[in-house]
């Protein structure tokens, strides 16, 4: 006999479960008193917020491929983890989060922080049930690890009432995840698509999602530089394709280059693997028409329900990434678009030269310097804003270096997506942008990294305004800011307080020492970087933005 906690505890032990990100709460003691015995084997990471602790676990879903484990209290606690919900939802990321409920005897009564997670989270999360048979939590929680790993991955609610953790159990425990390999693609689906590139004049490859292995990932590639096709990624997922690669020619994404959108506007065949067709990766839906496109549209993807979501393809094929590029990589196809892949590539490497900003510290020449030094096997993350610019699009990603940034546009991710980066390996370097608006949205989850031992380093681009939404205001309203500009504290004093080396660094020219000193700290390193509100994006400063909008009003 054991208690409903401590049954949930050893199913996800047996699944593969080895950290859990979370906030204590009363409605899941049974479930915090199971893991004072699992250390080692599955690890309680104590956080500062559930916002905070469900971004975590977004985090590691993404980048391990296994569920990221968010545990949290009713009410207040869920909803405050709702943004890490949402995000892992539009990143395809696994995860499993786990929340009180009240006692099912108190259920429908407006209890005290009762919610109907059902109701709440039935469209936000890729599935939410709620255990109200203890004798069911072996099976809720097996269904539940492999709703969030097969097919479109993604995150799953599982709500836990109080008397279901409590209540004794005869239940056995799972012994093991089920082996539930990738669906492959059928050879007549293979040949048909093999036959619509080949008798394209501009194919393009476009490829996106988190959940590709080293050997899909490599597979793709092998048949992208037989076959000479330009590739192009989704909104943030660029870290899985090599960026150094010839055909590599950039990502489909916020603030769409210009190289990329000829790329795919103009194809007349295109191999979507592993997308859903996103607004960002799309520039609005514009590229292609909706909802039948003019260019040949081949649409791979492990669920059915993405195929033909959006765009209606000529053929659609329901098969994971993986599999399915390893089937493409047995056979490559040719074409006479040498010209056109070798226009998308030169457009690419043009793009990472940039002029001299002004700016106290030039993030161009900060870029230019962490490309040069950084190990092969980095990761970096951010959150949202127009500094995420800079580690999406002037820094190539080799094969063994990740990126964890969200495709919900989730201000606050990148300090707690580096927190989780740095328990999952922290052999590793790991580098978060962070906007100043950005970075206090979460910056509590310093105290998380010191207490776990996982302190990253955390570039602050301080530049005292919330830039996205400054250029949206310049764009549409110039000259008229409102709500806006910030007054920020001292960021080092802050990073020392929570036991991190901590410095302003005024100049370019400092960086480089600065940043020497940050891989040399032991107990990582928040580096406060003066930048000027003018250098809002690498090539229009925010005064060129206002003067171009009022010259468009006739107020110039």
């Amino acid at each position: 006999m054991r208690n409903g906690g401590q049954l949930l505890v050893d199913c996800l032990i047996a699944l593969g479960g080895r950290k859990a990100f979370g906030v204590p709460g009363e409605s899941y003691l049974a479930v915090l008193d199971a893991l004072h015995d699992t250390n080692g084997k599955l690890d309680f990471v104590l956080c500062r917020n559930e916002g905070g602790a469900a971004f975590m676990a977004a985090a590691w879903g993404k980048l391990t491929g296994s569920p990221g484990l968010c545990l949290v209290t009713r009410g207040p606690g869920v909803t405050n983890a709702s943004i890490g919900i949402h995000t892992a939802m539009q990143d395809s990321a696994p995860m499993i989060v786990m929340v009180g409920q009240v006692g099912t005897d108190m259920k429908g009564r407006e209890a005290f922080q009762e919610i109907d997670y059902r109701a709440v989270f039935g469209t936000m999360a890729k599935w939410a049930v709620e255990i109200d048979d203890i004798g069911r939590i072996p099976e809720i929680i097996a269904r539940a690890w492999k709703t969030a790993t097969t097919g479109r991955p993604g995150p799953v609610v599982i709500a836990l009432p109080e008397d279901m953790l409590t209540d004794l159990t005869e239940a056995a425990a799972l012994t093991g995840p089920a082996d539930i390999p990738e669906p492959e693609p059928a050879a007549r689906a293979m040949d048909k698509a093999r036959a619509i590139l080949s008798e394209a004049r501009r194919p393009v490859i476009l490829y996106g999602g988190c959940n590709w292995t080293a050997a899909g990932s490599a597979a793709l590639q092998a048949f992208a530089e037989a076959s000479d096709i330009p590739v192009v990624n989704v909104f943030r997922y660029q870290d899985q394709f090599d960026n150094r690669s010839p055909v590599f020619c950039g990502e489909a994404g916020v603030g769409m280059v210009p190289s990329v959108k000829k790329l795919l506007s103009q194809a007349d065949a295109i191999l979507a693997v592993n997308c859903r067709f996103g607004e960002n990766s799309t520039d609005g839906y514009t590229v292609l028409d909706v909802p039948l496109p003019k260019q040949r549209l081949i649409h791979v993807h492990g669920s059915d329900l993405e195929i033909g979501k959006v765009y209606q393809p000529e053929i659609g094929i329901q098969a994971g990434p993986n599999a399915f590029a390893l089937a493409l990589a047995q056979e490559p196809v040719r074409g006479d678009w040498a010209d056109w892949r070798a226009e998308g590539r030169a457009a690419y490497e043009a793009a990472l030269d940039l002029p001299d900003l002004d700016s106290p510290v030039d993030m161009g020449k900060v870029m230019a310097h962490l490309r040069a030094i950084l190990p092969e096997d980095v990761i970096l993350t951010n959150g949202a804003g127009n500094f995420a610019v800079w580690p999406n699009k002037f820094f190539p990603f080799g094969p063994k270096a990740r990126l964890l940034a969200p495709q919900s546009g989730a201000m606050g991710y990148g300090l707690p997506a580096a927190v989780a980066a740095k328990i999952a390996h922290p052999e590793r370097t790991v580098v978060c942008f962070a906007g100043d608006g950005d970075f206090q949205m979460n910056c509590q989850e310093l105290g998380t990294a010191m207490q776990a031992g996982a302190q990253p380093i955390v570039l602050i681009l301080n530049n005292g305004i919330y830039g996205t939404i400054r250029a949206h205001q310049e764009r549409h309203y110039p000259g008229r800011v409102s709500g806006t500009s910030m007054q920020n504290p001292d960021f080092g004093a802050l990073a020392r307080a929570y036991g991190y080396h901590g410095e302003r660094v005024e100049r370019t020219e400092d960086f480089a020492a600065a940043f020497e000193r940050a891989l040399a700290s032991k107990t990582g390193a928040v580096l406060d970087l003066n930048i000027s509100a003018e250098a809002l994006t690498p090539r229009q400063s925010l005064s060129q933005m206002r003067a171009a909008a009022l010259a468009a009003r006739g107020q110039g």
